[in-house]
């Protein structure tokens, strides 16, 4: 009865998408949680998305994972961020309501065949030879597992901060996982302390939203999923407003903060560069005025607002002062204070790219434990673990995305290979063949292996290759089809101020002038079809940048002749002639997979590169 594949520790993002993919690949799973009333509970801001994270979410659920369903159920807002910029870049967002998000993920997880969920808290893992043979709970039960996941988010060796209280905790009202922490430690693994933030709630009933910015939702609505064909047109939407701090704001954080945890030192945790506190932000960008602070609906039974932008660890009188300051906000009632919180972090070089521990077989880590923030990157390796957890037991070859295939791919490469000394945020910066790994194409490059894994079903992924395939033939058609000067066509291009045609000219050439779309040549040629907006736009794509795509993937194909050479497990360094006692101790420490994952081991020198590939090769 307490024998099972995989154990899953958590039920947040991480642990939810690595149960529902150990489970659909017909392992016997269990999750282990302190509560079934907070599987899959949105913890801070309730949205989905954004720059980089948006591209996360497209990957998890074309692989057959649930965020990207989710999102399209519950959402109350949805937007494409970067609209206005090249494809590469767009992103999508949505405001997601928070109960009705946390209500289907647990829907969904509950009636997940070989799925059982078990209230109780870990307390101990169970290690023989190097090999996790387990885990105890506080309730004194013993669980056997070949594999277990640990998902724990903020709640590894959690403390909550409101000014000088301190309470322990992973979130608020909920209790900390600190036996659990010490059972890490205890088996070698160093525990860091990272620190994230919330803002104060409010009621939107006591908001005056007369003067601040309106922000609607896209019309139409692009889904996550690619599995949503459309959200309906009776969906009730809400906006978001903007507004923004004062001097007057300013002035009273300042003088208060000695009491601020991150600045009395009570606090020595690293906090998020990029979602930094209201107390970060005046500190590091002193000479701004003001800040933006984005008012977020919490969904459309509550009155509760997110004033996403003014994350605090201050005290809760101080807070309310500071809310006061704010346009719009001078009579907010505040429903309960923002807070700071440190959390238990493994310094992600602890692991494989497939999210396994190197210390202990078996034994896989996914979320916040491995240094990141941020739903999206948390979901993204609930996924990779449970994967390679599931093919851990079966025995098969294990799951690892490159970077130059997957955003997921750059999230753990870069955990796994450089580590982190601050929370890990993804963005499209941090992603050097963006080209061609976008948003809207994250169905063509990975659901063929959501499909393999028995994530994917037969149904949607042959909805993918006709996509493609009519893709394709649209291409073809516009290389084909060629114009003569002296149609109708001329008096588009007129209209476009493009140049005149002089002679005959293929429609794909044509499209690739940047003021010509695919609109405009759709009722020229009676052949064209309207394939639906998200289509049109990868056709258009594809021609346009070509000639940039081509490079990139000539420059994928250039390094993918070191990427994929393997070192083997346990592989000794120290007899390889030629490289440095400094070389060896990064390869040893870090202990890379492949020629690739050790190249981008900072400090590594084309030299030993060469000579480690040489060496190999032998």
């Amino acid at each position: 009865m307490n024998s099972f594949d995989c154990i899953v520790i958590g039920a947040g993002h991480a642990g939810v998408e690595a149960a529902l993919a150990v489970a659909r690949m017909g392992l016997k799973t269990a999750m282990v949680t302190f509560s079934k009333e907070t599987i899959g509970q949105m913890s801070c801001n309730p949205a989905i998305g954004g720059v980089g994270k948006g591209q996360l979410v497209k990957e998890i659920d074309a692989l057959g994972g649930e965020m990207g369903l989710a999102a399209d159920q519950t959402g109350i807002q949805f937007r494409q961020l970067n609209a206005s910029k090249g494809q590469a870049v767009r992103s999508s967002r949505c405001q997601s309501d928070r109960k009705q998000y946390r209500l289907y993920m647990k829907q969904v997880v509950l009636n997940q065949p070989n799925l059982t969920v078990i209230e109780d808290k870990a307390s101990e893992l169970l290690v023989l030879q190097g090999t996790i043979q387990g885990i105890k709970t506080a309730g004194g039960v013993t669980l056997k597992a070949p594999t277990v996941v640990i998902a724990t988010g903020t709640f590894l060796d959690g403390r909550i901060h409101i000014g000088p209280q301190i309470t322990p905790g992973g979130r608020i009202g909920e209790q900390a996982s600190h036996r659990l922490a010490q059972s890490i430690r205890d088996l070698g693994f160093e525990v860091l302390m990272f620190k994230t933030g919330t803002p104060p709630r409010l009621d939107g009933r006591t908001i005056d939203f007369n003067n601040m910015e309106r922000q609607d939702s896209d019309d139409p609505i692009l889904p996550f999923s690619f599995r949503t064909p459309f959200i309906p047109k009776d969906r009730k939407l809400l906006p978001c407003y903007i507004t923004r701090t004062t001097e007057r704001t300013h002035e009273i954080i300042r003088a208060n903060f000695h009491l601020s945890p991150m600045y009395s030192g009570q606090i020595k945790a690293t906090g998020v560069r990029y979602c930094p506190s209201i107390e970060d932000k005046l500190k590091k960008f002193a000479h701004r005025p003001s800040h933006h602070v984005f008012l977020e609906p919490e969904g459309l039974d509550t009155f509760e607002c997110y004033p996403n932008g003014i994350s605090t660890g201050l005290p809760a009188h101080v807070q309310e002062e500071m809310v006061h300051s704010i346009p719009g906000l001078e009579k907010a009632v505040m429903v309960r204070p923002g807070y700071s919180i440190e959390h238990g972090v493994v310094p992600a070089t602890e692991l494989k790219l497939t999210l396994e521990t190197k210390k202990i077989k078996g034994l896989f880590l996914a979320g916040q434990i491995n240094g990141t923030t941020g739903y999206e990157e948390a979901a993204a390796q609930g996924l990779v673990a449970g994967i390679n957890a599931a093919l851990n037991v079966q025995g098969k070859e294990p799951f690892i995305l490159g970077r130059h295939e997957s955003y997921i791919g750059v999230l753990i490469d870069d955990l796994t290979t450089k580590g982190t000394e601050e929370p890990y945020r993804m963005f499209t910066s941090r992603v050097e063949y963006r080209l061609i790994v976008r948003e809207d194409n994250a169905d063509k490059r990975l659901a063929q292996q959501g499909h393999r894994l028995g994530l994917l079903c037969s149904q949607d992924y042959d909805k993918v290759i006709e996509k493609y395939a009519a893709i394709e033939r649209q291409i073809e058609h516009l290389r084909t089809k060629r114009v003569p000067p002296g149609t109708p066509l001329d008096g588009i291009l007129e209209n476009a101020a493009s140049a005149p045609l002089k002679q005959s000219i293929s429609l794909y050439d044509l499209l690739k002038r940047p003021e010509i779309n695919y609109d405009m040549i759709l009722g020229f040629d009676g052949a064209l079809k309207d394939l639906g907006r998200q289509v049109i736009a990868q056709v258009e794509y594809e021609i346009k940048y070509e000639g940039f795509i081509r490079r990139q993937k000539k420059e994928v194909e250039k390094f993918r002749h070191i990427e994929y050479i393997r070192i083997p497990e346990g592989f000794d360094f120290n007899g390889i002639p030629g490289l440095s006692r400094e070389i060896i101790e990064k390869l040893k420490r870090f202990n890379p997979v492949t020629l690739g994952q050790a190249n981008r081991i900072s400090g590594m020198t084309p030299a030993a590169i060469t000579i480690l590939m040489i060496y190999l090769r032998k």
